[in-house]
């Protein structure tokens, strides 16, 4: 292989990624066979197995048990929209995620005291082992999955109470600032910082994502007066939607 030339099963996969984009497979298609795109591009066994082992793990195809590959129906993105606007009154956690104020959409929700592990309590500028209340949310638009979300906050601020349950009390439903509020913390800055990698198994199983598939991780944090009082990890499909921003100029 020459300096700068692809290897071959980048060759055969580009070739076959094309065809899927242009049409030419389309979904639903059978792939051709691992003989046929030997045959055809004229590579070995290994080659054109790895050449549909890069189209899976890009999610331009399926494997079907007993059936063979297949090219799969290609979702138009949605957006998730970020937005400095906050309706008033306060919004539920999954309005103020979409930002769309007509709440079409459902979630599920559970709670539970935990310890804070490195990580979280890094976020929080709080010791490892601190209790934090995790809670874990699955997001559903027309009934179908689109978004995961756990939050910590620690219960050296919320604990013992109203607001100490995100979902449960007078509260409950309220957004972070409107429950900060009304146990006198006051939250005046948000940041927000969004990563891409690979979903993990059980993030891909409540989405309907396959292994391989990529996840978009807003990583958010609340802060009242310089101290962080709840941080959270929201989950998306990269292939199913896009994080919009919508923010204020002042």
């Amino acid at each position: 292989m020459t300096f700068g030339e692809q290897p071959a099963y980048l060759r055969v996969a580009g070739d076959l990624r094309q065809k899927i984009v242009n049409g030419s497979l389309p979904p639903h298609t059978r792939l051709p066979s691992q003989a046929r795109i030997r045959q055809e591009y004229g590579v070995s066994d290994t080659v054109a197995l790895e050449a549909r082992k890069v189209l899976m793990a890009e999610g331009l195809v399926e494997g079907r048990s007993g059936s063979g590959t297949y090219v799969r129906e290609r979702p138009v993105p949605r957006s998730v929209a970020r937005s400095g606007y906050r309706p008033a009154g306060g919004a539920t956690p999954f309005r103020q995620e979409q930002a769309d104020g007509d709440g079409r959409g459902t979630w599920e929700s559970s709670s539970a005291q935990t310890e804070a592990g490195a990580s979280v309590a890094e976020r929080l500028s709080i010791k490892p082992g601190d209790r934090v209340m995790c809670t874990r949310y699955v997001f559903r638009e027309a009934g179908e999955a689109m978004m995961l979300s756990t939050s910590w906050e620690p219960l050296a601020v919320t604990g013992r109470t109203p607001v100490m349950l995100p979902e449960e009390g007078p509260l409950g439903g309220m957004g972070v600032v409107e429950r900060m509020a009304a146990i006198d913390v006051i939250v005046d800055n948000v940041t927000e910082e969004v990563g891409a990698r690979p979903g993990l198994a059980e993030e891909l199983h409540a989405l309907g994502g396959v292994p391989g598939h990529v996840v978009l991780v807003v990583q958010r944090t609340f802060f009242a007066s310089g101290r962080p009082v709840e941080t959270a990890d929201v989950v998306v499909p990269a292939d199913r939607y896009r994080v919009a921003y919508h923010l204020p100029v002042r």
